[in-house]
């Protein structure tokens, strides 16, 4: 079966938005990449950006990556109120689902407090301080 891995972009700042994640989530990253490891003449990339990342991962669990990398100027910047897209988290307790949903909303905004919810899950939304999405669902069943 195919796996579904998220990969978010930041504005310069994959590296802060992936040590923010890393401190709720735990791990080592697998990759950390930067501009300036892979040149590319042809791309106009400024002195300041060659230290930006170009592709990081995290390992979360036993087999999911959440991956990301920076936008360079010249490809534009993402408004990060307009990231609709959510990640969601299956977490393997309520007390992992509290956790995750209190670290990752630090700094950010709740959307919907962590509760049980009609479909009998305890659950939540948050926008993280990075304008990521993010949904908590531990389902005890």
């Amino acid at each position: 079966m195919a796996q579904i891995n998220p990969y978010i972009h930041f504005n310069g700042n994959a590296e802060e938005a992936f040590t923010f994640y890393k401190s709720a989530f735990g791990g080592e990253f697998a990759n950390v990449v930067r501009f300036k490891d892979m040149p590319m003449p042809e791309l106009p990339l400024s002195e300041n950006e060659a230290n930006n990342i170009i592709h990081i991962t995290l390992p979360i669990g036993s087999s999911s990556v959440l991956m990301g990398s920076d936008t360079p100027a010249f490809m534009g910047k993402h408004n990060e109120n307009e990231t609709r897209s959510k990640i969601s988290i299956t977490p393997e307790s309520k007390e992992e689902a509290d956790r995750l949903f209190h670290a990752l909303s630090a700094g950010g905004t709740i959307e919907m407090p962590i509760a049980d919810s009609p479909w009998g899950a305890y659950f939540g939304m948050l926008r993280d301080k990075y304008g990521i999405e993010w949904m908590v669902n531990y389902d005890p069943r």
